[in-house]
């Protein structure tokens, strides 16, 4: 048991590692010296736990979206109201300059290989999966609560309000400027708010 749980806390360090290495250097510069380097171990270390790059990837992708989609349902899931589901989202995603900048950076590197990667396209569905529920929990709480037209259907909304948050934070990241990210984050709430409230 106490040598699984080295293990585990091994394979997390080197994924935080691959993480900080992929924020700061970009998807084709990393390798898994680079890793290594990062985790502050040998290359046959990162070498014994993944067989090669690809795989820390892989594993890096799955590990992130998954820990990011549970600390948003999370948040979501402790509040009672329709609009204070979507503040907390709202506010879980937007968690602050620094932290949304190194995912933004890694996230769009990986987006930008899903549609040729197979096992890229298929974790990142299943992080817009989680998402889609997310957006549904708020829009279902609001339709309940006769804030949100009856008429919206979570099939074509929810996908609507990941798109704006998504949008709103690259955007913000574009601008190179952290004294925005709260004004973005406004924009975002105001924005997803006209989607759910068309009547």
């Amino acid at each position: 048991m106490v040598r699984y749980k080295k293990s585990e806390e091994k394979r997390k360090q080197i994924l935080f590692a691959a993480f900080q290495a992929l924020s700061e250097l970009g998807y084709d510069s990393v390798t898994l010296q680079t890793i290594a380097d990062h985790a502050g171990v040998s290359k046959g270390v990162v070498h014994y736990y993944f067989d090669n790059k690809e795989a820390v990837l892989v594993e890096l992708l799955e590990w992130l979206t998954g820990k990011i989609s549970a600390k948003e349902q999370a948040a979501v899931q402790e509040q009672q109201t329709a609009t204070g589901k979507l503040t907390a989202y709202i506010d879980s995603v937007f968690a602050g300059p620094a932290k949304n900048r190194s995912f933004y950076r890694v996230y769009l590197d990986f987006l930008s290989r899903a549609s040729r990667i197979p096992v890229y396209r298929e974790i990142n569905q299943r992080f817009y999966d989680n998402c889609a529920r997310i957006s549904t929990e708020v829009l279902i709480a609001g339709q309940q609560e006769g804030v949100f037209p009856k008429e919206l259907s979570p099939d074509t909304t929810a996908p609507v309000i990941r798109a704006i948050i998504d949008g709103c934070l690259i955007q913000w990241l574009m601008t190179d400027n952290d004294d925005l990210h709260g004004v973005f984050k406004g924009s975002c709430y105001d924005a997803v708010m006209k989607v759910l409230s068309v009547r």
